[in-house]
């Protein structure tokens, strides 16, 4: 019976990926609204640039900043709590609308 009360108790862990596609990647603006749309949930949200890892706390501006990702890479998400499918969907569907910026490739 305990093995159920544990497995019971363990928030199951949603995951989703996308791929950058905007000309810049993973810079400071997108970073913004990648780690205010994370904290809009209240799940433990955690993304990385690989499947295995290693994980950064998606809440988190500063740590996002530095992950620098170009385009073409993938970003993958993990995310545990009562609303973690909706804030991995919510943050896979950011990153496939380009996060609502317009294409920059002919500046720079």
């Amino acid at each position: 019976m305990t093995a159920q009360k544990a497995s019971a108790s363990l928030e199951e862990i949603r995951r989703g990926s996308a791929e950058l596609t905007n000309a810049v990647g993973l810079h400071a603006r997108p970073s913004v609204k990648l780690t205010q749309l994370a904290k809009s949930y209240q799940s433990m949200i955690s993304v990385a640039t690989e499947p295995q890892g290693p994980w950064i706390d998606a809440k988190s501006p500063v740590k996002i900043m530095r992950v620098k990702a170009p385009k073409g890479t993938t970003l993958y998400f993990e995310a545990s709590g009562d609303d973690a499918a909706a804030a991995v969907a919510a943050l896979v569907d950011l990153v496939e609308r380009r996060f609502d910026e317009a294409e920059e490739e002919g500046h720079g």
